[in-house]
C-alpha cells in the first residue's frame, strides 16, 4: 500500500485519506525542501497542487492534485492508485497518523465521558498520542461520505473490536 506525503495546500486530502485508512504525512507549514527529502528518504509519493513543487519533484513519485474541491481530491487518488479496495475506514489517527489499536470498553473507562463509554461498543486508541475514538454521532454522516467517496459499491467496514 502506497504512502504519501501532502503539501500544506491538502490538509483535508490528508485528513480523509487517513479516514479511509492510509498512511499519509501532513504539516501545514513544511517547506518544500523538506517535502521533497521526506518524499525520497521514506519511500513516500508526494501529493501537491503546486506546480512549481510537482515540476521539482523528479526524484520522487508525484501526484499533482487538479481539484480545489477536497472530495474530487481523495477521488483522484483513488482512482490513479487503484486503492478503493485497500481503503480500510476508522484505522488510522487523524491527529499522528499511526494505526490505532482495539482499546477494551474496560480500559476506555478512565479515558472517555461516561455517556461515551455507556453509549459506545467499541473503541481505539493511538499508540502516539493516546487520542481515543469511537463510533459516535458523526459516524453515519461520516460512513455515507466514505461509501460516496469508495463507489458505494460495497458497505464501509468499520473497525470493531
Amino acid at each position: 500500500m502506497p504512502a504519501f506525503i501532502a503539501d500544506c495546500m491538502l490538509g483535508k486530502l490528508a485528513k480523509w485519506l487517513r479516514v479511509l485508512g492510509f498512511d499519509v504525512l501532513y504539516a501545514s507549514r513544511a517547506e518544500d525542501d523538506e517535502l521533497l527529502r521526506a518524499a525520497r528518504r521514506e519511500g513516500r509519493i508526494l501529493l501537491t497542487r503546486d506546480t512549481g513543487l510537482a515540476a521539482r519533484a523528479r526524484a520522487v513519485r508525484c501526484l499533482l492534485v487538479e481539484s480545489e474541491r477536497w472530495e474530487d481530491q481523495v477521488l483522484q487518488v483513488l482512482d490513479v492508485f487503484d486503492l478503493r479496495d485497500e481503503a480500510a475506514p476508522h484505522t488510522r489517527c487523524l491527529a499522528c497518523n499511526l494505526v490505532l489499536t482495539h482499546l477494551a470498553k474496560e480500559r476506555a473507562r478512565n479515558l472517555v465521558a461516561p455517556f461515551v463509554l455507556e453509549q459506545g461498543t467499541a473503541f481505539s486508541l493511538c499508540p502516539g498520542c493516546g487520542r481515543v475514538y469511537w463510533k459516535g454521532t458523526h459516524a453515519a454522516d461520516m460512513d455515507v461520505r466514505l461509501e460516496r467517496l469508495l463507489g458505494g459499491a460495497r458497505k464501509v467496514r468499520r473497525r470493531e473490536g
